[in-house]
């Protein structure tokens, strides 16, 4: 048994709609979910599934939304959230945008497909291209079309419809994979001191043998290399599809040994594949879905040398101002080219007054993620780059209590795989025999693709030294320091800021003297910089 019902609720934890498929648990019981969720969120005890007297409630977030199905039973709970998330996927194919006001603006829809997505506490169709043939719209409204089921939803291939024609028969293939690697820095001493480096993600050129990458500056201590192949499927009629890889376990059965195999491990599959083939003889056959999907998943847990190597060195001088020294070099072909490079450097939370320097791109300071983000948009393989920041420190240090954050690197190479994996072929095989035209592209992309938010175009880069301030926004040296140290102040909670007689960031003209009224000079009308600062609680609470 899966779920006895299923609301979706807005931030304060109002219904907006919800269906119930057994009837064992009463609508009203979501009046304690919020209330729950909230105690627990307090004590630092917030699991996705909640319990109140009886009932549970296994919940997810999406937006501005709470998805939550309810149960008195132990059910299978891990089927409940992959079908809160299909609920969110599917959702989202018909509105684009799934938030509190889709789901006002197309409450018909929404209890139709809910009617389809589950009976009886089970989930039936939930495939939305199917949906979509007899759970139609426009705009806000719904066509129901022909009363007829479609074929789909009782036949043995449901998630391919007949009498898909096209004038010209295409299948195109991706292998992306995503590596994720944890370096090690070598302990420096004195005033200068090593970075914590993070590469993400790594990717390798042509393969090679797995070899542990170690220097004088640190070691590899993990990588994981986590790969998929999606397809997207231009076919007539119902073909039968059968992929071959370079598969270790294939080539040991077949007599041709280990050379250029890949073991692949943790292996997952779409519904389409015949897994009983798969086991006897490792082939990979299936009907494939019309258009785009992922055909399967792998992981390799495997050493991988890194390709851009990252050197970092800090230096502070006597706690007013500290300056950062980073070095990128590629370590991968020379007529390869990393594209789309982003290093994200941490920087001490209380730092103001950043100036940048570098070899090759351009550097910008974000102080409300305490992070130095330096972009270059191609970098060829065997050079290297240099980036100097300096910032400013307040006179009262904060002591560091928690390790640094590591650096993260993101980049993309083409036409490689990092695990070696090849296709070594596609047969498409069709009743009526027609020709059929395979591609394939392999990508190696970053593993952890936003692990600092959002850091937006990285601008123009420049192919020369280059040294900016960090603001886009012309600023007077003195009102800029200004800002950066109050910015520090509350970033800190230093308890000067709690004092009455505190003042904060007083804009001040060339000379020093502020106009009356509190308005300052601005010359020529150049705007000035404005930030949103979080809110701080006082002392007293």
């Amino acid at each position: 048994m899966a779920a006895s019902a299923l609301f979706i609720l807005d931030l304060k934890g109002k219904p907006l709609i919800s269906r119930s498929y057994k009837g064992d648990v009463g609508l009203g019981e979501i009046e304690h979910f919020m209330g729950v969720l909230l105690q627990r969120e307090e004590e630092g005890t917030l699991t996705p599934v909640l319990t109140y007297g009886h009932v549970h409630f296994l919940w997810i977030k999406h937006a501005n939304l709470y998805l939550v199905a309810t149960t008195k039973k132990n059910g299978n709970a891990s089927l409940v959230f992959s079908f809160l998330y299909k609920v969110v996927e599917v959702f989202c194919e018909y509105f684009k945008e799934l938030e509190e006001e889709s789901i006002r603006d197309n409450f018909v829809i929404v209890y139709e497909l809910l009617d389809e997505l589950m009976d009886f506490g089970f989930p039936q169709t939930t495939d939305s291209k199917i949906l979509q043939e007899y759970i139609t719209q426009e705009g806000n409204k719904l066509d129901t079309g022909k009363s007829r089921v479609p074929t789909t939803v009782t036949n043995a291939v449901s998630w391919r419809s007949e009498g898909i024609r096209y004038k010209k028969n295409e299948v195109f293939i991706d292998v992306i994979e995503s590596v994720n690697l944890l370096g090690a820095p070598a302990v420096r001493t004195g005033m200068r001191l090593g970075l914590p480096m993070r590469m993400e993600p790594v990717p390798a050129p042509a393969p090679s043998p797995a070899v542990p990458a170690v220097s004088a500056n640190g070691s590899v201590v993990l990588s994981e290399v986590v790969g998929t192949i999606k397809l997207k499927v231009f076919l007539s009629g119902m073909p039968e599809l059968r992929l071959g890889l370079n598969d270790r376990v294939l080539f040991e059965l077949t007599g041709r040994g280990k050379n250029k195999s890949v073991e692949l491990e943790d292996v997952k599959f779409h519904q389409c594949v015949r897994l009983s083939r798969f086991d006897n003889d490792r082939t990979i056959s299936f009907i494939p879905p019309d258009g785009d999907f992922e055909l399967m998943s792998y992981r390799l847990h495997t050493q991988v040398k890194p390709l851009i190597w990252i050197e970092s060195i800090i230096e502070k001088f006597s706690h007013s101002r500290v300056e950062i020294m980073v070095k990128a070099k590629g370590q991968f072909k020379k007529q390869s080219v990393a594209n789309g490079v982003e290093i994200a450097v941490p920087v001490p939370s209380d730092a103001d007054s950043p100036k940048f320097k570098t070899t090759a791109g351009s550097a910008r300071y974000l102080p409300e993620r305490n992070v130095v983000i330096w972009s270059i948009k191609s970098f060829p393989g065997g050079k290297e780059h240099l980036m100097r920041a300096h910032f400013g420190l307040p006179s009262v240090e904060k002591e560091e209590e928690e390790g640094r954050p590591p650096i993260a690197v993101r980049f993309e190479i083409p036409y490689f795989t990092v695990s070696g994996i090849q296709v070594r072929y596609m047969k498409i095989i069709e009743k009526s025999g027609y020709q059929a035209l395979p591609w394939v592209r392999y990508i190696t992309q970053s593993g952890v693709r936003d692990r600092y938010g959002d850091t937006g175009d990285s601008g123009d880069s420049d192919s020369d030294s280059s040294e900016s301030s960090g603001d886009r926004v012309a600023l007077d040296p003195r009102e800029e320091r200004e800002f950066y140290r109050t910015l520090a102040l509350l970033k800190t909670r230093d308890p000067r800021i709690y004092r009455e007689d505190t003042t904060f960031y007083t804009r001040e003209g060339t000379g020093g003297a502020q106009r009356p009224g509190g308005t300052p000079k601005n010359p020529g009308g150049t705007p000035k910089l404005l930030l949103c600062l979080p809110r701080i609680r006082g002392g007293g609470g």
